[in-house]
């Protein structure tokens, strides 16, 4: 039986280290943990928090009920021809299976790399960097349905994935607890390197022609440049979704402000730069009592060392207000707000 621990400090468990208690806190490694935790007479009166590796979450105050950190391990793999399908457990640190998988040559997953949290975390969320989302490589998840205890095959078209987006954020939030994914990767690499600074940088390391290692290597060097370590100082990477706008907003933003950073999106939509729209605000690199921007990239908000979740809260929400202001666009939080 896991064991259910009282008053638990969470600052450990949350890559923006405010340090809030919860009421009972519960580490599971196999499904059969998962069952006797939800046997559990307390699991049946308590507001439930599914933990994976606490990096896209932003506590502001105490939580009264039981946290579930999941820790199920396991990394294995198949091949059929030049096929490959990777299942690992939810548990697994998502950029360990990132490093297992260029460490055996396959590709298709080395866009992600170093981005935090874990495997059972990654569809719920649709992660994604630069130009790759967790949707391109998705073959299904297992997860554990909380009213019944039993598990769940999801395949792709289950999972509605969208932009940051999935089916377990809105219809089935809080139902299923994801305890497996797989993944559809290849032996043959079909390189993506047009989005954001890795081509400049293989070129600028003399790369003609790259691996996946190289790619990965690439995106690893670029995200440490722009994105602090939470070892160091705490934060939860990207505060703020890229947004998503109409081609006729967007005709009517450029006319005004000719540089907006941009991408195309889906369905004739644009993709704007949500650091760039935060920068040109001049909030780069500022400090707010504790809290404040990363000094290379004013995407990602900081913990300075005794910030209170509220406090970096109240900043995001002047954030959001200034940059309306500014551009009429309205950004949204990626971080999930507890």
């Amino acid at each position: 039986m896991p064991i259910l621990q009282e008053n638990v400090s969470l600052k450990t468990y949350n890559t923006f280290g405010i340090d809030v208690t919860a009421n009972y806190f519960v580490e599971v490694k196999n499904v059969e943990d998962l069952r006797e935790v939800f046997n559990h007479p307390i699991a049946k009166t308590k507001k439930l928090l599914v933990l994976g590796g606490g990096s896209n979450m932003l506590f502001t105050k105490n939580f009264d009920g039981i946290v579930l950190k999941v820790s199920i391990p396991g990394i294995t793999y198949q091949t059929q021809g030049d096929d490959v399908v990777v299942t690992a457990g939810g548990g697994v640190v998502w950029n360990d299976l990132v490093l297992y998988c260029v460490d055996n040559n396959f590709a298709g997953i080395e866009n992600l790399t170093l981005i935090p949290g874990t495997v059972g975390a990654s569809p719920i969320q649709n992660i994604g960097a630069y130009g790759v989302e967790l949707k391109d490589i998705f073959t299904s998840c297992t997860a554990f349905e909380i009213a019944t205890g039993e598990l769940r095959i999801f395949n792709y078209a289950d999972c509605n994935f969208g932009y940051r987006d999935s089916v377990f954020k809105n219809e089935l939030k809080n139902k299923y607890i994801i305890t497996s994914v797989q993944f559809h990767l290849s032996k043959q690499a079909k390189l993506q390197t047009h989005y954001g600074a890795i081509t400049a940088e293989l070129e600028k390391r003399n790369i003609a022609a790259p691996t996946i290692a190289d790619v990965s290597n690439v995106v690893a060097a670029i995200r440490v440049s722009k994105l602090p370590d939470p070892k160091t100082i705490g934060n939860a990477g990207s505060f703020f979704k890229n947004p998503v706008i109409e081609k006729t907003e967007f005709d009517s933003l450029v006319k005004r402000f000719p540089n907006v950073v941009n991408y195309p999106a889906a369905n004739g939509k644009v993709k704007l730069a949500a650091g760039w729209l935060i920068e040109q605000c001049g909030f780069k690199g500022i400090v707010v009592g504790e809290t404040g921007t990363w000094k290379n990239q004013a995407l990602v908000l900081v913990n300075h060392g005794h910030a209170s979740g509220q406090e970096v809260y109240t900043f995001s929400e002047q954030i959001i207000n200034t940059v309306y202001t500014k551009f009429a666009v309205k950004l949204e939080r990626e971080v999930n707000i507890l």
